[in-house]
Order: structure tokens, then C-alpha cells, then sequence
């Protein structure tokens, strides 16, 4: 089949690559001429392990090409994607359909012949439905249907998540936009993948639903980590015991400094609104958002407390500064709240992150970047560290209290054992242990 992508950010580079890996010709269009140039010219402007690789192969093969302009590929396409972006929108948290509104204007012009046209951006239910006006509005003649297919790629993990997902959920309500996207899946339906079809509004809602879900329960063993701190338990085996029950499961149960990335702070905001507006206020998930914002600054306040209660003039050494490993996200991490704060209470940061410092130097002010953990820790006062990066978790130890001015770690992500901390002479604060 062919398909057009529009957007080449996180799920349009990525689901693209991965249409063409399934044997389909894609063109992945997008208007930023810098970001085009770059993966024509065999770099790719994101950081996602495996991606590269997947890319260079496709575009060898024929199978995968990059555009600036979409009249050419959305014209020859059976399947048009639509994976632009929708921020919270300034001043009321709704999702800011603008961008999918203008590609969907621009397909009409362009499209030929039956065209299956999908959102796969992140909506809010009803938004197929305006995505269809403004088509047939602009071709009262056209041929095409509106399909909604969320995606769930995890950021660090999207290549395994988009080849081997939990189930893939399409909504579709045109017995030959069915058949396209069945065609378009037929490699994971030989995976014995669940496949749902459901209808359109439905398909916008379980995204939301998903993400709603999985932030409330970060939250809630966030929750449990300052019960643990103030009863004198351990969070990460209560995690352990209620995860083994089928019922709750394991995973979204770590303790930290709380949730960040694209996804769940605007996801969640955006599900807010529509609830509110629908007249079916979700007010679980309302108190999920305020508590996961609250949370980030009293992440500072641990830090400052285990300084001795203050950090004025001192060097405060950070690794991690991403909102999850394996990627070079900043959006809505935790550091963006963590690190200002310190600075505000006097401190001098000093900051490294193994894929998030050109991202970071954009969005941080005042800070002391550096290229690795032992010249971050060189002279410091306190190390915290706020992303769990697998190269943080074995750290030599000894290295590190040597650099140190004094033994005191803050960590928000529960990567050592406070006992054998306690052993090596480190002043270990951790969270909910």
C-alpha cells in the first residue's frame, strides 16, 4: 500500500518508518524544510534507539522518502496519516486542533481517488467528526472516509511497542476504510495482535482513557511514597505486593519525582476540559493533574532538606534531566521544575544527561552543562538524581564520593539499595524508603 505521513515528529517519523518496515511505500511530509533536509540527508532529528537503523534500511530499499510538500504523495496514497501535533492550547487546556484542521484542508486539495484519511495524532472525542466537515467542505465530491487510530508508542521503546503493541484500536465507521486499514495491520494480525475495531468517537476516548488511567496510577504510588516516608515502610515492596495481584499489575507503579513527557500532562488537561464540557466532570483525574504538579516542586524542597536545609551558594550536581530514559524529551520533565526551583533558593546547578543537553541548553537558564556523570559530581555539595538512565545505575561509587564535597544523594528514582549506601558512607535519601 502507500501511505502518506503528515508530521514528522515523534509518531509520524516513527509509525512511518515502521509502515515501510512492514513492507508499505511511505512518504513522511512535513513543512519544516531543516527537519526534511536532515533525514534526506541520513540524519533523523529525534532520539529514539533503533530508529536510524530502520530509517537508513527503508530508504535504501525504496520503501520510505521524505517531503516537504504533500500534493504528490497524498495523491498517489491509499492511506493518508494525519501525526501533527496538538499542544495544550494557551489558556484553557483544550487540545490545539489548529495544525490538524490545516492538513486536513490541505488533503482535500490534494487527494484523488478514495482516500482513507487518519488521525493519528492525539484528539479529543468529536474531533473525526470536525476533521470530516472540513474535507467535505472543501470537496463536496470527494471520495474518502475518516478513520481514528491512536497511537501508544512509549518514548525509548516505540520500535518494540509499534511491531509487537497490546492491541491496536481503529476507528472506523466505512466497510472499504476497514478493509484499508486490515490491509494496512495484516503483519500484525499474523502476530495474533489484538486488532479492535470500534467506532470513531469511541477509538478518540480510549487513548485518553489509557494515558487518564496510567497517570492516575503513577500518582497514586507517588502518594504512597510520602505514606511509606512518614510510617516508616517501603514503597517499592508495597509496589511489589499489590503489582503481583493480576487485578493492578506491576507496571506505572515506581515511585518518583512524577509524571512528565508529551503525552500525560496535556492528555490528561485536554480530558479535563472535554469532561467539563460534556457536563461529566472527571474528577479523579482532576486531582491527578494538580498532584503530579505539586509533587515536582516539593521534589526541590527534598533536595534543599537534605542539603542541610538550604542551598545557597552551593553546587548541586543533576543527572538526568530528560522525563524518562532513552530519549532526549524535555517536555514537562520533572528537571524543568526541580532545577529552577533550586536556583531560586540560591543553588548553582550543574547538570548532565546522556541525550537531552541540546534540548535542555534551550530550555534552562543559568546551568552548568557537562559531558558526563564524574565531571558533574567533581566539587558538588549534593548529587540528585532525577532520570534514571541505565548509566547511572552502576555508577563507581567510590569515584563519586570522592568528587563529592560531602557523601549526600538524592534520589528521586530508587535506582540504589539505601542499606548498602548506608555501608559505603553515603548520607542516601531516596523516595517512599
Amino acid at each position: 500500500m502507500r501511505v502518506a505521513m503528515i508530521g514528522t515528529g515523534y509518531v509520524g517519523l516513527v509509525s512511518g518508518a515502521c509502515f515501510a518496515e512492514f513492507g508499505h511505500h511511505v512518504t513522511c511530509i512535513d513543512k519544516n524544510e531543516e527537519k526534511i533536509d536532515l533525514l534526506n540527508n541520513g540524519n533523523v532529528p529525534i532520539y529514539e534507539p533503533g530508529l536510524d537503523a530502520i530509517i537508513e534500511r527503508n530508504v535504501r530499499e525504496g520503501r520510505l522518502d521524505f517531503a516537504t510538500d504533500l500534493t504528490e504523495a497524498v495523491r498517489a496514497a491509499d492511506v493518508v496519516f494525519i501525526a501533527v501535533g496538538t499542544p495544550s492550547r494557551r489558556g484553557d487546556g483544550h487540545a490545539d486542533l489548529s495544525y490538524v484542521f490545516a492538513a486536513a484542508e490541505e488533503v482535500a486539495a490534494a487527494m484523488d481517488g478514495f482516500t482513507v484519511v487518519v488521525t493519528k495524532s492525539t484528539v479529543p472525542v468529536g474531533t473525526g467528526d470536525q476533521v470530516e466537515s472540513v474535507i467535505r467542505k472543501a470537496r463536496p465530491d470527494g471520495e474518502f472516509a475518516v478513520v481514528s487510530n491512536p497511537e501508544f508508542l512509549r518514548e525509548g521503546a516505540a520500535i518494540e511497542d509499534f511491531k509487537r503493541p497490546d492491541r491496536v484500536v481503529v476507528g472506523v465507521e466505512n466497510d472499504k476504510a476497514r478493509d484499508a486499514m486490515r490491509e494496512l495491520y495484516r503483519p500484525l494480525f499474523l502476530n495474533e495482535t489484538p486488532i479492535l475495531f470500534t467506532e470513531r468517537r469511541t477509538s478518540e476516548l480510549i487513548k485518553y482513557a489509557a494515558n487518564a488511567f496510567l497517570a492516575m496510577k503513577i500518582t497514586f504510588i507517588n502518594e504512597m511514597a510520602d505514606l511509606c516516608e512518614s510510617v516508616g515502610a517501603d514503597v517499592q515492596q508495597v509496589a511489589r505486593g499489590i503489582g503481583l495481584d493480576n487485578r493492578i499489575g506491576s507496571k506505572f507503579l515506581h515511585a518518583g519525582p512524577g509524571y512528565g513527557g508529551s503525552c500525560f500532562p496535556k492528555d490528561t488537561i485536554a480530558l479535563v476540559r472535554t469532561a467539563e464540557e460534556a457536563g461529566a466532570p472527571l474528577k479523579l483525574v482532576e486531582t491527578t493533574v494538580s498532584i503530579n504538579d505539586a509533587r515536582k516542586a516539593r521534589m526541590a524542597e527534598k533536595i534543599i532538606a537534605a542539603a542541610g536545609g538550604s542551598v545557597e551558594g552551593k553546587t548541586i550536581a543533576v543527572l538526568g534531566l530528560t522525563f524518562k530514559p532513552n530519549t532526549d524529551d524535555m517536555r514537562e520533565a520533572p528537571s524543568l521544575a526541580i532545577v529552577p526551583a533550586l536556583q531560586k533558593a540560591g543553588a548553582n546547578v550543574r547538570a548532565y544527561d546522556p541525550a537531552g543537553l541540546m534540548e535542555a541548553e534551550k530550555l534552562l537558564s543559568g546551568v552548568e552543562f557537562v559531558t558526563g556523570p564524574y565531571q558533574c559530581v567533581d566539587g558538588a555539595d549534593l548529587l540528585t538524581i532525577i532520570t534514571e538512565w541505565n548509566e547511572f545505575r552502576a555508577l563507581d561509587l567510590e569515584r563519586v564520593r570522592a568528587g563529592l564535597k560531602a557523601p549526600v544523594i538524592v534520589d528521586l528514582r530508587n535506582i540504589y539499595d539505601p542499606k548498602d549506601m548506608a555501608d559505603r558512607g553515603f548520607t542516601y535519601v531516596s523516595v517512599g524508603r
